[in-house]
């Protein structure tokens, strides 16, 4: 049985239990939560494709389509949109699943930029392949 909800699109890049600490008095995730586990999703692609550490520069506008609850499995799938010179732009979809239900839902998706940096934090070259650019 597959995890993955069948119109989600990229590689799964986190999954993680929606809990009560990071909800409002409502039992609804704040969408700063949201957003933040988007970033960690954005990151660890982003890390994988720059080949070490990025840092996040923008975020393209989001809408957030249904709340998260509290217990929903939430999960980020990441696409990379564009790689260049020292940026890598991922398209990120976040889905949530209720913690008996078997299919999940979009509850936002956006665009985030990152840029590979050094080791004292200044943008550097991504390492070059082959493949061609996405985007």
């Amino acid at each position: 049985m597959s995890r993955k909800p069948p119109e989600a699109a990229g590689d799964l890049s986190l999954r993680t239990i929606a809990m009560p600490r990071d909800a409002n008095p409502s039992g609804d995730m704040f969408g700063g939560w949201t957003v933040s586990q988007m970033d960690l999703a954005g990151a660890t692609f982003a890390a994988q494709v720059a080949a070490g550490r990025v840092a996040t520069v923008s975020i393209q506008a989001m809408e957030f389509l249904r709340p998260v609850a509290v217990g929903d499995e939430v999960s980020c799938y990441c696409t990379l949109a564009h790689k260049g010179a020292t940026s890598v732009t991922v398209h990120i979809e976040t889905w949530a699943r209720e913690r008996a239900g078997l299919t999940g839902e979009k509850v936002t998706e956006g665009t985030f930029t990152f840029v590979a940096i050094d080791e004292h934090g200044k943008p550097r070259d991504l390492p070059r392949d082959d493949r061609p650019n996405a985007g």
